[in-house]
């Protein structure tokens, strides 16, 4: 699959940094096939971090991602999924490497401005949880 979802989190949008990481996805060469802006329910985003929701941390992560506007945007090209997980860094910005979105501008684990499928699998029920086939542009 050469398609992925990014999901620019409430801090990114409050913080006006969505060029910034759309300028990057671009320039790496990237297409945004579909983009959409959206205050995700409690129940779109428990479906979302289905993965999470037994865990200890969910009810804060629930709170954070329901707070404000999400950009969600269906990204192509080779090697994408692998690609945008670098581009993002490591989820806690103060152990991603400088040069990466959260090692450049994140302060926080729970608030760490983006997301980006970790797989085939998961970027194809992220894409369909956000976007119906005839919103993307290949």
């Amino acid at each position: 699959m050469n398609k992925t979802y990014v999901m620019l989190k409430p801090d990114a949008v409050e913080r006006r940094l969505v060029g910034e990481v759309i300028s990057r996805i671009e320039k790496k060469g990237f297409t945004i096939e579909a983009m959409t802006m959206e205050v995700l329910t409690e129940e779109k985003a428990r479906e979302h971090y289905s993965e999470h929701v037994e865990k200890p941390f969910f009810p804060e992560l629930l709170e954070y991602i329901t707070s404000g506007p999400v950009v969600g945007m269906v990204v192509s090209g080779p090697g994408v999924i692998q690609a945008m997980r670098t581009m993002l860094g490591a989820t806690d910005p103060l152990e991603a490497e400088p040069g990466s979105i959260r090692g450049d501008f994140g302060y926080s684990k729970t608030m760490n401005l983006v997301h980006a499928s970790d797989s085939g699998e998961s970027a194809s029920r992220e894409i369909a949880l956000y976007f119906t086939t005839d919103q993307i542009c290949d």
